[in-house]
């Protein structure tokens, strides 16, 4: 597991956190990280918002270059529209508490054994729940980003079946 906060102190809180059940690699900085991820790291916990290379470059870094590990982002950036093209797993919203934290990564490393459809799926689920925290229902109606991740949804609900438990409603 691979830790990316270029707040030293986050890092060091959540590979502490983290280190008692996973072997975790700490970044303080984007182009650090992407020295650190190799195809042995499994989970990526990601500041979106850091010096440099931004969260969201150090992500699409890692997509670029084909690499199957999960990728949680962890930050204070609340999540807007532009979210749904992001190939993250889940998103946490700091302050992220040990428990949340251990979840995450949990349920990340389960989503990793798992069929493509059913991890797309799951993935597109964590982006309507960050989505339909932060944004109220007239600011979701309508919006194109969010309509196109719902349709998604819905074309991959026949695929997943009954591997997924909890569906979203869409």
């Amino acid at each position: 597991m691979l830790v990316v906060d270029d707040d030293e102190a986050v890092a060091d809180v959540y590979a502490s956190q983290l280190s008692g059940a996973y072997e975790v690699l700490k970044a303080y900085d984007g182009q650090t990280a992407l020295e650190k991820v190799t195809p042995e790291i499994d989970v990526v916990l990601l500041d979106r918002r850091m010096h440099g290379l931004s969260g969201r470059e150090v992500l699409e870094a890692i997509r670029e270059r084909d690499l199957s590990c999960g990728v949680v982002m962890v930050t204070a950036v609340d999540p807007e529209f532009d979210i749904v093209d992001m190939g993250f797993d889940d998103y946490l919203l700091k302050p992220v508490k040990r428990a949340e934290l251990e979840r995450a990564v949990s349920e990340t490393l389960e989503r990793l054994g798992r069929r493509t459809a059913v991890r797309e799926y799951l993935s597109l689920a964590s982006k309507v729940a960050a989505l339909r925290v932060e944004k109220n229902p007239a600011q979701l109606q309508g919006n194109e980003e969010y309509e196109r991740l719902l349709e998604r949804l819905r074309e991959l609900e026949s695929d997943v079946g009954d591997e997924v438990e909890t569906r979203v409603e869409v």
